[in-house]
Protein backbone atom coordinates (compact mmCIF):
# COMPACT_ATOMS: atom_id res chain seq x y z
CA UNK A 1 0.00 0.00 0.00
CA UNK A 2 1.13 3.66 -0.58
CA UNK A 3 -0.05 6.16 1.69
CA UNK A 4 1.07 9.95 0.90
CA UNK A 5 0.20 12.71 3.32
CA UNK A 6 -0.18 16.05 2.65
CA UNK A 7 2.96 15.45 0.16
CA UNK A 8 4.36 19.14 -1.35
CA UNK A 9 7.09 19.74 -3.74
CA UNK A 10 8.03 22.84 -4.56
CA UNK A 11 10.63 24.15 -6.79
CA UNK A 12 11.84 28.42 -5.33
CA UNK A 13 8.34 29.96 -6.14
CA UNK A 14 6.22 27.14 -8.29
CA UNK A 15 4.76 24.49 -6.56
CA UNK A 16 4.71 21.15 -8.33
CA UNK A 17 2.99 19.23 -5.77
CA UNK A 18 0.25 20.61 -3.41
CA UNK A 19 -0.47 18.88 -0.24
CA UNK A 20 -1.69 15.60 -1.99
CA UNK A 21 -2.40 13.15 0.16
CA UNK A 22 -4.19 9.96 -0.66
CA UNK A 23 -4.19 6.23 -0.57
CA UNK A 24 -3.35 3.52 -3.48
CA UNK A 25 -4.57 0.22 -1.93
CA UNK A 26 -3.70 -3.52 -3.80
CA UNK A 27 -6.72 -5.39 -5.44
CA UNK A 28 -7.59 -2.86 -7.66
CA UNK A 29 -5.92 -1.04 -10.74
CA UNK A 30 -5.47 2.60 -9.07
CA UNK A 31 -5.00 5.28 -12.07
CA UNK A 32 -3.18 8.24 -12.03
CA UNK A 33 -4.62 11.32 -14.17
CA UNK A 34 -3.74 15.25 -14.51
CA UNK A 35 -3.00 17.67 -17.53
CA UNK A 36 0.41 17.98 -18.38
CA UNK A 37 2.35 19.83 -15.64
CA UNK A 38 0.02 18.18 -13.22
CA UNK A 39 2.46 16.98 -10.69
CA UNK A 40 2.37 13.36 -11.47
CA UNK A 41 5.89 12.77 -12.37
CA UNK A 42 6.96 14.80 -9.83
CA UNK A 43 4.91 12.62 -6.96
CA UNK A 44 5.82 9.44 -8.33
CA UNK A 45 9.52 10.43 -8.03
CA UNK A 46 8.32 11.33 -4.68
CA UNK A 47 7.39 7.72 -3.64
CA UNK A 48 10.60 6.27 -5.34
CA UNK A 49 12.45 8.81 -3.13
CA UNK A 50 13.89 9.90 -6.44
CA UNK A 51 13.15 13.58 -5.36
CA UNK A 52 12.45 14.73 -1.55
CA UNK A 53 9.35 16.16 -0.51
CA UNK A 54 9.35 19.68 0.77
CA UNK A 55 6.44 18.77 3.33
CA UNK A 56 4.48 15.83 4.19
CA UNK A 57 5.26 12.22 3.84
CA UNK A 58 5.30 9.47 1.55
CA UNK A 59 5.29 5.57 3.03
CA UNK A 60 5.42 2.19 1.29
CA UNK A 61 3.73 -0.33 3.67
CA UNK A 62 4.51 2.22 6.17
CA UNK A 63 8.23 2.69 5.79
CA UNK A 64 9.97 5.25 3.46
CA UNK A 65 11.22 4.07 0.01
CA UNK A 66 14.75 4.39 1.23
CA UNK A 67 13.86 2.76 4.32
CA UNK A 68 12.38 -0.74 2.32
CA UNK A 69 15.46 -3.65 2.40
CA UNK A 70 16.32 -4.80 -1.22
CA UNK A 71 13.55 -2.50 -2.59
CA UNK A 72 12.97 -4.17 -6.11
CA UNK A 73 11.73 -6.98 -4.21
CA UNK A 74 8.85 -4.28 -2.36
CA UNK A 75 8.33 -2.05 -5.42
CA UNK A 76 8.56 -2.70 -8.88
CA UNK A 77 8.90 0.81 -11.23
CA UNK A 78 8.89 1.74 -14.75
CA UNK A 79 9.24 5.69 -14.95
CA UNK A 80 11.83 5.88 -17.65
CA UNK A 81 12.04 2.67 -20.27
CA UNK A 82 15.40 4.34 -21.90
CA UNK A 83 17.22 4.63 -18.58
CA UNK A 84 19.20 1.57 -19.11
CA UNK A 85 23.35 1.32 -19.77
CA UNK A 86 23.52 1.30 -23.24
CA UNK A 87 26.40 -0.76 -23.31
CA UNK A 88 24.69 -4.06 -21.40
CA UNK A 89 22.92 -6.33 -22.59
CA UNK A 90 19.41 -6.88 -21.81
CA UNK A 91 20.40 -9.72 -19.69
CA UNK A 92 23.20 -8.13 -18.22
CA UNK A 93 20.85 -5.55 -17.28
CA UNK A 94 18.53 -7.49 -15.35
CA UNK A 95 21.48 -9.59 -13.75
CA UNK A 96 22.78 -5.83 -12.03
CA UNK A 97 19.37 -5.29 -10.72
CA UNK A 98 19.00 -8.95 -9.60
CA UNK A 99 22.73 -8.84 -8.27
CA UNK A 100 22.14 -5.65 -5.93
CA UNK A 101 18.77 -6.60 -5.00
CA UNK A 102 19.21 -10.36 -3.44
CA UNK A 103 16.93 -11.71 -6.58
CA UNK A 104 17.35 -15.33 -7.86
CA UNK A 105 19.16 -15.20 -11.14
CA UNK A 106 16.78 -17.51 -12.10
CA UNK A 107 14.43 -14.99 -12.40
CA UNK A 108 15.80 -13.31 -14.99
CA UNK A 109 14.65 -15.93 -17.77
CA UNK A 110 11.39 -15.72 -16.45
CA UNK A 111 10.78 -11.92 -16.94
CA UNK A 112 12.40 -11.94 -20.44
CA UNK A 113 10.11 -14.59 -20.82
CA UNK A 114 7.50 -12.68 -19.71
CA UNK A 115 7.74 -9.93 -21.61
CA UNK A 116 8.67 -11.77 -24.49
CA UNK A 117 12.53 -10.68 -24.54
CA UNK A 118 14.25 -13.77 -24.71
CA UNK A 119 14.83 -13.97 -28.42
CA UNK A 120 16.99 -10.80 -27.73
CA UNK A 121 18.33 -11.65 -24.42
CA UNK A 122 21.56 -11.04 -25.18
CA UNK A 123 21.14 -7.94 -27.29
CA UNK A 124 21.71 -4.75 -26.21
CA UNK A 125 18.86 -1.88 -25.42
CA UNK A 126 20.40 0.75 -27.43
CA UNK A 127 19.31 -1.08 -30.43
CA UNK A 128 15.99 -1.73 -29.08
CA UNK A 129 12.64 -0.40 -30.65
CA UNK A 130 10.13 2.00 -28.45
CA UNK A 131 8.34 -1.15 -27.73
CA UNK A 132 11.38 -3.53 -27.07
CA UNK A 133 12.26 -0.76 -24.53
CA UNK A 134 9.70 -0.36 -23.11
CA UNK A 135 8.72 -4.56 -22.68
CA UNK A 136 12.93 -4.56 -21.17
CA UNK A 137 11.61 -1.66 -18.45
CA UNK A 138 8.47 -3.84 -17.29
CA UNK A 139 10.89 -7.10 -17.16
CA UNK A 140 13.03 -4.60 -14.54
CA UNK A 141 9.56 -3.80 -12.91
CA UNK A 142 8.69 -7.27 -12.40
CA UNK A 143 12.02 -8.55 -11.56
CA UNK A 144 11.99 -8.62 -8.14
CA UNK A 145 7.93 -10.06 -7.75
CA UNK A 146 7.25 -7.05 -5.92
CA UNK A 147 4.09 -6.67 -4.09
CA UNK A 148 4.01 -3.02 -5.63
CA UNK A 149 3.57 -1.81 -8.64
CA UNK A 150 4.18 1.71 -10.68
CA UNK A 151 3.87 2.34 -14.01
CA UNK A 152 4.64 5.97 -16.01
CA UNK A 153 2.49 5.18 -19.50
CA UNK A 154 2.98 1.60 -19.72
CA UNK A 155 1.67 1.32 -23.17
CA UNK A 156 3.93 3.90 -24.76
CA UNK A 157 5.45 2.67 -28.22
CA UNK A 158 3.59 -0.61 -27.96
CA UNK A 159 1.81 -2.67 -30.67
CA UNK A 160 -2.18 -4.04 -30.09
CA UNK A 161 -0.94 -7.17 -28.97
CA UNK A 162 1.34 -5.89 -26.64
CA UNK A 163 -0.98 -3.20 -25.12
CA UNK A 164 -3.31 -5.87 -24.61
CA UNK A 165 -1.03 -7.71 -22.65
CA UNK A 166 0.23 -5.14 -20.40
CA UNK A 167 -3.43 -4.45 -20.16
CA UNK A 168 -4.15 -8.03 -19.09
CA UNK A 169 -1.22 -8.28 -17.14
CA UNK A 170 -1.73 -5.27 -14.69
CA UNK A 171 -5.25 -6.50 -13.85
CA UNK A 172 -3.50 -9.57 -13.01
CA UNK A 173 -1.92 -8.46 -10.79
CA UNK A 174 -4.34 -6.31 -9.06
CA UNK A 175 -6.34 -9.38 -9.38
CA UNK A 176 -3.68 -11.19 -6.91
CA UNK A 177 -4.12 -8.85 -4.52
CA UNK A 178 -1.02 -6.44 -5.49
CA UNK A 179 -1.00 -2.38 -5.63
CA UNK A 180 -0.83 -1.31 -9.16
CA UNK A 181 -0.64 2.55 -9.62
CA UNK A 182 -0.59 3.39 -13.35
CA UNK A 183 -0.10 7.03 -14.69
CA UNK A 184 -1.39 7.52 -18.79
CA UNK A 185 -2.56 10.16 -20.64
CA UNK A 186 -4.61 7.45 -22.98
CA UNK A 187 -7.94 7.97 -21.88
CA UNK A 188 -9.80 4.99 -23.58
CA UNK A 189 -6.83 2.59 -22.80
CA UNK A 190 -7.03 4.09 -18.83
CA UNK A 191 -11.27 3.14 -19.04
CA UNK A 192 -10.60 -0.29 -19.98
CA UNK A 193 -7.85 -1.00 -17.05
CA UNK A 194 -8.73 1.48 -13.90
CA UNK A 195 -11.06 0.29 -11.05
CA UNK A 196 -10.15 3.55 -9.43
CA UNK A 197 -8.93 7.13 -9.79
CA UNK A 198 -6.72 9.88 -8.11
CA UNK A 199 -6.91 12.54 -10.33
CA UNK A 200 -4.55 15.76 -9.59
CA UNK A 201 -4.50 19.08 -11.37
CA UNK A 202 -1.90 21.87 -10.62
CA UNK A 203 -0.48 19.98 -8.53
CA UNK A 204 -3.55 19.15 -6.39
CA UNK A 205 -5.78 16.57 -5.60
CA UNK A 206 -8.83 17.00 -7.58
CA UNK A 207 -10.76 13.38 -7.44
CA UNK A 208 -10.35 9.86 -5.45
CA UNK A 209 -12.85 7.73 -6.31
CA UNK A 210 -13.97 4.87 -8.26
CA UNK A 211 -14.19 4.95 -11.98
CA UNK A 212 -17.78 4.14 -12.28
CA UNK A 213 -18.35 7.31 -9.52
CA UNK A 214 -15.63 9.35 -11.17
CA UNK A 215 -17.31 9.65 -14.89
CA UNK A 216 -20.84 9.56 -13.28
CA UNK A 217 -20.25 12.76 -11.23
CA UNK A 218 -18.36 14.51 -13.90
CA UNK A 219 -19.41 13.77 -17.18
CA UNK A 220 -23.01 14.58 -19.23
CA UNK A 221 -25.25 11.90 -19.65
CA UNK A 222 -28.45 11.82 -22.00
CA UNK A 223 -30.95 9.64 -24.19
CA UNK A 224 -30.61 10.01 -28.12
CA UNK A 225 -34.12 9.96 -29.18
CA UNK A 226 -35.26 10.27 -32.85
CA UNK A 227 -38.35 10.26 -34.61
CA UNK A 228 -40.29 10.92 -38.29
CA UNK A 229 -42.19 13.89 -36.46
CA UNK A 230 -39.23 15.55 -34.41
CA UNK A 231 -40.67 18.81 -33.56
CA UNK A 232 -43.98 16.80 -32.03
CA UNK A 233 -41.33 14.79 -30.02
CA UNK A 234 -39.77 17.82 -29.08
CA UNK A 235 -43.33 19.56 -27.71
CA UNK A 236 -44.12 15.75 -26.19
CA UNK A 237 -41.03 15.65 -24.18
CA UNK A 238 -40.91 19.29 -23.59
CA UNK A 239 -43.21 19.01 -20.01
CA UNK A 240 -41.36 16.10 -19.12
CA UNK A 241 -37.30 17.24 -19.88
CA UNK A 242 -36.81 20.87 -20.55
CA UNK A 243 -33.54 19.74 -21.33
CA UNK A 244 -34.16 18.36 -25.15
CA UNK A 245 -31.57 19.67 -27.55
CA UNK A 246 -32.14 19.16 -31.89
CA UNK A 247 -28.89 17.50 -33.14
CA UNK A 248 -28.31 18.07 -36.54
CA UNK A 249 -29.43 14.74 -38.17
CA UNK A 250 -32.48 15.55 -36.41
CA UNK A 251 -32.26 13.41 -33.44
CA UNK A 252 -33.06 15.12 -29.98
CA UNK A 253 -30.58 14.52 -26.98
CA UNK A 254 -32.54 14.15 -23.61
CA UNK A 255 -30.79 15.49 -20.23
CA UNK A 256 -32.66 14.06 -16.97
CA UNK A 257 -35.03 11.59 -18.29
CA UNK A 258 -34.64 7.79 -18.44
CA UNK A 259 -34.86 6.01 -21.72
CA UNK A 260 -38.15 4.20 -20.55
CA UNK A 261 -39.88 7.25 -19.59
CA UNK A 262 -39.22 8.43 -23.17
CA UNK A 263 -40.29 5.43 -24.92
CA UNK A 264 -43.60 5.56 -22.73
CA UNK A 265 -44.54 9.16 -23.49
CA UNK A 266 -43.84 8.39 -27.08
CA UNK A 267 -46.57 5.57 -27.03
CA UNK A 268 -49.05 7.51 -24.92
CA UNK A 269 -49.00 10.03 -27.89
CA UNK A 270 -48.74 7.59 -30.75
CA UNK A 271 -45.34 8.60 -31.95
CA UNK A 272 -43.18 5.94 -33.69
CA UNK A 273 -39.35 6.17 -32.51
CA UNK A 274 -36.93 5.28 -34.95
CA UNK A 275 -34.06 5.59 -32.08
CA UNK A 276 -34.06 5.29 -28.87
CA UNK A 277 -30.52 4.86 -26.88
CA UNK A 278 -29.02 6.29 -23.66
CA UNK A 279 -25.81 7.61 -24.11
CA UNK A 280 -22.89 6.26 -21.88
CA UNK A 281 -20.36 9.41 -20.53
CA UNK A 282 -16.76 8.28 -21.39
CA UNK A 283 -13.72 8.60 -18.77
CA UNK A 284 -11.81 11.40 -21.55
CA UNK A 285 -15.21 13.17 -21.35
CA UNK A 286 -15.18 13.21 -17.40
CA UNK A 287 -11.50 14.19 -17.01
CA UNK A 288 -11.44 17.40 -19.25
CA UNK A 289 -14.84 18.44 -17.58
CA UNK A 290 -12.91 17.99 -14.42
CA UNK A 291 -9.45 19.34 -15.28
CA UNK A 292 -10.52 22.00 -17.83
CA UNK A 293 -9.55 25.13 -15.60
CA UNK A 294 -6.49 23.38 -14.54
CA UNK A 295 -4.81 22.81 -18.02
CA UNK A 296 -1.35 24.85 -18.18
CA UNK A 297 -1.25 24.92 -22.01
CA UNK A 298 -4.17 24.88 -23.79
CA UNK A 299 -4.85 25.48 -28.02
CA UNK A 300 -7.84 27.70 -29.19
CA UNK A 301 -10.12 26.10 -31.26
CA UNK A 302 -9.86 27.48 -35.26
Amino acid sequence: MIELAGLTKRYGRTTAVDHLTFTVRPGVVTGFLGPNGAGKSTTMRMILGLDHPTEGRVTIDGLGYERLPEPLTRVGALLEAKAVHPGRTAHHHLLCLAQSNGIPLGRIDEVLDLVGLSSVAKKRPKGFSLGMGQRLGIASALLGDPKILMFDEPVNGLDPEGIQWIRNLMKHLASSGRTVFVSSHLMSEMALTADHLVVIGQGRLLADTSMAHFIEENARTFVRVRSAEPERLRDVLARAAPEARRRPDGSLEVEGLPAARIGELAAENGLVLHELSPQRASLEEAFMRLTHGTVEYQAREG
